[in-house]
């Protein structure tokens, strides 16, 4: 499905504006899932994007071994993206695809993994001095990566 976007006076907004606006904010995003009981569950995590390591063009990502935020996107993998600065918002929602050691996919092994996870956080503006204590560290905390591909995208145009 192609992206719906939107925004309020503004002809289109695009998953790059959504980025450019987190970036004002190091990256920091406010995700959104939907727990088994229809209420919304909300963290704040970095995120970049990146393109989608299964094909599909450019993906929101953030890397997490949040158990909730996890067992929520397995059971209903609709999420929502909001990035702000300011008075200035915009979201993306779609669907999300998880790829980790619990959460396999074709074409991604163990070392496309560890590599997926360095390529989000340096997406989303981290910076490591020892990236062999950051590998080993994922794969301790058995994190994962979560891709986003925004069906729909709106903000509200600059406040």
């Amino acid at each position: 499905m192609s992206a719906l976007l939107t925004g309020q006076g503004s002809p289109m907004a695009s998953l790059s504006d959504l980025m450019a606006l987190a970036a004002d904010e190091h990256y920091l995003v406010v995700v959104s899932t939907t727990r088994a009981d229809g209420t919304v569950q909300s963290s704040v995590v970095n995120a970049g994007q990146l393109e989608h390591p299964l094909g599909g063009g450019p993906a929101l990502a953030f890397v997490t071994y949040g158990r909730v935020k996890l067992a929520n996107l397995r059971a209903r993998p609709w999420l929502t993206v909001t990035a702000r600065s300011g008075w200035r918002w915009m979201s993306a929602e779609g669907t999300a695809r998880i790829i980790g050691p619990d959460d396999p996919a074709d074409g991604v092994d163990a070392e496309r993994l560890r590599l997926l996870l360095r390529e989000i956080f340096t997406a989303a503006g981290g910076q490591h001095d020892d990236w062999d204590a950051y590998d080993a560290e994922m794969r301790r905390q058995r994190r994962a990566a979560v891709l986003l591909t925004p069906q729909r995208i709106y903000s509200n145009a600059g406040g």
